[in-house]
């Protein structure tokens, strides 16, 4: 969504339930689902677990759990109500929920959000690992993200990642429509 800054920090989020999901899984995990690395070139040095995902146009949207709902959705599903409860309208729908994961050494090259959701959806990330090599950049300027602090980013603009740390960064990310779009996509 086109918010009025590049990132808004969103403050103080209890991840540890979260954070402790997301660790504890196998490698096999970020496996599972590999639609985004191959079907976005921007996302091929990432891998993914994937709770919920949505496909087709905005106004025929299908939302749907994926196999990272029964791997992290009792520790997620907290997380995301109380960042909606304290940020946004209640009565929108969350279309995508998934954590991320940069190797150590990868890049998101610089992009934008183009599908109609983008523009109508907050993209929320919250930090699950980072490190002092993780550089994200929005509209040319860089920006940290902190574990233990949730961010919402214009996805609107152009934006990339760059690990050149020795670990992976993880973060757990999620797009909520609000209730307005929601209406707007039903009429």
């Amino acid at each position: 969504m086109n918010i009025d800054e590049p990132m808004k920090n969103l403050g103080d989020v209890d991840a540890s339930s979260l954070i402790d999901a997301i660790l504890s899984l196998d490698d096999e995990a970020w496996f599972q689902n590999v639609n985004r690395q191959n079907d976005y070139e921007v996302h091929k040095q990432t891998q993914s677990i994937v709770l919920v995902f949505c496909d087709g146009p905005m106004d025929d949207l299908k939302v749907s759990k994926q196999d990272g709902w029964d791997l992290l959705a009792d520790a997620a599903i907290p997380v995301m109500h109380d960042l909606i409860g304290r940020f946004y309208p209640p009565g929108g729908t969350i279309i995508r929920a998934m954590a991320a994961k940069l190797l150590s050494g990868g890049r998101i090259n610089p992009h934008f959000d183009s599908h109609a959701t983008f523009r109508r959806s907050h993209r929320i990330h919250v930090p699950i690992t980072t490190n002092n090599r993780v550089r994200f950049m929005i509209d040319g300027k860089p920006f940290r993200m902190d574990v233990g602090k949730a961010y919402e980013i214009n996805n609107q603009k152009t934006h990339s990642v760059m690990n050149s740390g020795a670990e992976d960064r993880i973060t757990f990310i999620f797009d909520y429509l609000p209730p307005d779009q929601v209406a707007a996509r039903a009429s």
